[in-house]
């Protein structure tokens, strides 16, 4: 069926709220404790998010952009409201990429264990708290041969919107869950080996390993576990592993950005399976 088109001006009041709430973590708790709500931003994230399943609730679109026309076709019949972009970023209070939103229903995630049976490379995501970088590495990890990401509960949500729109919408083609519980600090390295895997620490250590080791290039099962921004992996976490694993710099740098950091490694690691 196809979507059924209003005026912004028609927006019902609940809607209206819901576009306009300021705090993602209000949608996603929107239904607890059932699964809430999020946005996907642009016809290509919206897209890829109704190639995954997820099921739309409302969209907003710019009137005046024609390409987002071959969403309506997709969407089913939900409501879309149509009006300016401008009208559209008064209300939403961001401007819109590409002039489309979609408020998607989330979906219950499966547990680490259940996701991670038959998978032979992951990521890691320790902390990562910025929504870009989470967004980057989870299409690295989609495009460079990771089977699956793990975040930690401290990490920035994957289906916040930035996140998911850096991501260019990978976020919905990358198996991904949480490991551990709100409470433990860093990765639950015990439930990782109980898994099956061996660990390796991205991280600057006097004991690290070069990325092309062979005894590591050679693991069957191996989780790559990477730090949040500045402070890198709890001293905790990287004791636990494994490895440690380090990639080699040049011109006196001495790291680089845990997004850039992960398409190497995982490119790296990932390739040879």
């Amino acid at each position: 069926m196809m979507a059924e088109l209003f005026s912004v001006a028609q927006l019902p009041a609940h809607l209206r709220e819901l576009f306009s709430i300021r705090s993602e973590v209000q949608l996603r708790r929107w239904y607890e404790p059932e699964p809430g709500l999020f946005l996907a931003e642009s016809p290509l994230v919206i897209g890829r998010a109704l190639d995954a399943g997820y099921a739309p609730v409302a969209m907003l679109m710019d009137d005046t952009d024609a390409q987002n026309d071959a969403l309506l076709g997709r969407v089913g019949d939900i409501p879309v409201y149509t009006a300016p972009e401008s009208a559209l970023r008064e209300l939403c209070k961001f401007p819109l990429v590409r002039g489309a939103v979609c408020l998607m229903r989330r979906r219950e995630l499966p547990a680490a264990a259940e996701l991670c049976r038959d998978m032979r490379r992951i990521a890691v995501l320790e902390n990562v708290v910025n929504p870009t970088n989470v967004g980057a590495i989870m299409r690295s990890a989609a495009a460079l041969h990771m089977d699956a990401v793990l975040l930690t509960p401290a990490c920035s949500d994957p289906l916040y919107r930035r996140a998911a729109r850096v991501s260019m919408g990978t976020v919905f083609q990358v198996p991904w869950t949480y490991l551990g519980t709100d409470t433990q600090q860093g990765a639950d390295l015990a439930a990782l080996h109980a898994m099956g895997f061996r660990t390796a620490a991205m991280a600057l250590t006097d004991k690290a390993v070069d990325i092309d080791d062979p005894a590591l290039l050679a693991e069957d099962r191996l989780a790559v576990i990477l730090g949040t921004e500045g402070e890198g992996l709890y001293p905790e976490t990287i004791a636990a592993c494994d490895y440690t694993v380090c990639i080699p710099m040049s011109h006196g740098v001495d790291s680089l950005n845990v997004a850039a950091a992960s398409a190497v490694a995982f490119w790296n690691l990932g390739k040879r399976r």
